[in-house]
């Protein structure tokens, strides 16, 4: 079940790389609220992300942002629809400085909840480094880079794959402390996370992905109290474990 009206609505959705299928039959439906995917590594996860946004065709199934079909939409027909995106591996352009980066999505945002100064005010080390090329930042300021990109879309949906991933700890509660900002502003957050602690910290709805199937659905006190359920679809001991 989704918070109020569905801004997302994932329906029989499958997709794959050529005639490999990865994902089959997902359905799920989002309000203005954070919702976590999570699982072993493989399940498809980061598969359901691109496919969103349009970076894996969908092969079947119909992926609806406040009520407009994304399927068939090329990548930046989807962001500029209303959907911020997260990616694992952060896609930076290493010859471009971290305010070049942020400039090139600054334009309109005058007036808006994030602009570049919002930024640099969220993540003051970028502030520092910003005539700092991407490919010189460390791991943790090139997250903290892609975070902001995607942040200054002002974007209804914002997609997140791994984004605690090389952060230190202030920077993660931070993150946390960030995400249920923007959705008390009123945005959705889709959530993939390896790090228990931050996908159950950020969202109470725990979608649980199996062999590319949403095996189940389970709160997150459901998720952190279920030391059976962490082993079973998370293949960690307990939640320490799971959140190194």
């Amino acid at each position: 079940m989704s918070n109020g009206d569905p801004i997302l609505e994932v329906s029989n959705l499958a997709s794959g790389y050529g005639a490999a299928q990865v994902l089959l039959d997902i359905d799920f439906s989002m309000g203005v609220e954070a919702v976590a995917v999570v699982g072993r590594n493989g399940m498809g996860k980061t598969t359901l992300c691109n496919t969103i946004m349009g970076l894996v065709p969908a092969m079947d199934g119909s992926i609806k942002l406040s009520g407009e079909e994304l399927v068939g939409k090329k990548t930046y027909q989807v962001a500029a629809q209303g959907v911020g995106y997260v990616p694992q591996g952060r896609r930076l352009f290493p010859s471009l400085s971290v305010d070049e980066h942020l400039q090139m999505l600054a334009k309109g945002t005058k007036g808006r909840r994030w602009t570049k100064d919002a930024v640099y005010e969220l993540f003051p080390r970028l502030t520092e480094r910003r005539k700092v090329g991407g490919a010189a930042l460390s791991g943790g300021e090139q997250q903290m880079l892609a975070i902001g990109r995607a942040l200054l879309l002002n974007a209804p949906l914002i997609i997140m794959d791994e984004p605690s991933e090389g952060l230190a700890p202030a920077i993660v509660d931070q993150l946390i402390e960030t995400c249920h900002t923007l959705v008390g502003e009123g945005h959705a957050i889709l959530l993939v996370e390896q790090n228990l602690s931050v996908a159950t910290a950020v969202a109470d709805r725990q979608l649980i992905m199996v062999s590319g199937r949403i095996e189940t659905e389970m709160s997150a006190a459901e998720l952190m109290s279920d030391a059976d359920a962490q082993r079973r679809y998370l293949g960690v001991d307990s939640l320490e474990e799971g959140a190194a």
